[in-house]
């Protein structure tokens, strides 16, 4: 039993470091090469567990293999459009000029039926709304709607003001975050007092952020 619980962990611990060597992909956002060789190592990951007879270096080499030729095949992708295009294939374009291309969504086999589910999925209901439609790599949908469906924007209506970074969390369950008070020049003294001013401390705010004008918010544990 000690010798499956050792081996689960150490592939654990690889299957950790091949995923973060691979990106920070979600599922959704995978390219078919990437999910081809998630779905490999997740399978190759078992054996070892549950087959203790085989030796652990069984598992471990093809893992690392195989994410190193991720790796690889991720590089050259970006130096040649050839390689690119085998490992990733292209965007199809599936509604132009807010015409549906029926051949188009056949050669991806996009049904109706994905079609529209995309675009609830993007508060789109009507069909008609929408003036190009282009099917990523990785399966998304991007829409771009015709001219009287799409949101009101700030130059539209001709407003004046500026760019102001978003408030940070700067006290993380109890913890201070010091990336994030570097960033917006928060000092330990100014902080100190905010809390203080607030009859709290630390150790007592689950989160706290804090916007570039020093305005904050406080969620107490």
């Amino acid at each position: 039993m000690s010798v499956v619980f050792i081996r689960a962990v150490i592939l654990y611990v690889l299957l950790i470091f091949t995923v973060r060597l691979m990106g920070k992909r979600q599922i959704g956002e995978l390219q078919p090469s990437e999910l081809a060789i998630t779905i490999l190592i997740s399978n190759i990951a078992t054996l070892p567990v549950e087959d203790t007879g085989m030796p652990l270096l069984t598992g471990i080499i093809p893992i690392i293999t195989l994410a190193s030729l991720d790796v690889i095949m991720s590089w050259l992708g970006m130096k040649n459009k050839l390689i690119r295009r085998f490992s990733c294939g292209r965007p199809m374009i599936i509604i132009s000029d807010g015409k549906i291309d029926r051949e188009a969504m056949k050669a991806i086999r996009f049904t109706v039926d994905d079609l529209a589910a995309s675009l609830r999925s993007q508060g789109i209901f009507d069909i008609s709304e929408v003036r190009f439609a282009v099917v990523e790599t990785t399966g998304s949908l991007s829409v771009y709607q015709k001219f009287p469906e799409r949101g009101v924007t700030n130059r539209d209506m001709q407003l004046k003001g500026k760019d102001i970074d978003p408030p940070d969390i700067i006290i993380s369950d109890g913890e201070t975050v010091p990336e994030a008070m570097k960033r917006l020049d928060v000092t330990e003294q100014w902080l100190e007092n905010t809390l203080k001013r607030e009859k709290t401390d630390i150790k007592n705010v689950f989160i706290m952020t804090v916007s570039p004008d020093k305005k904050y918010s406080i969620i107490p544990k």
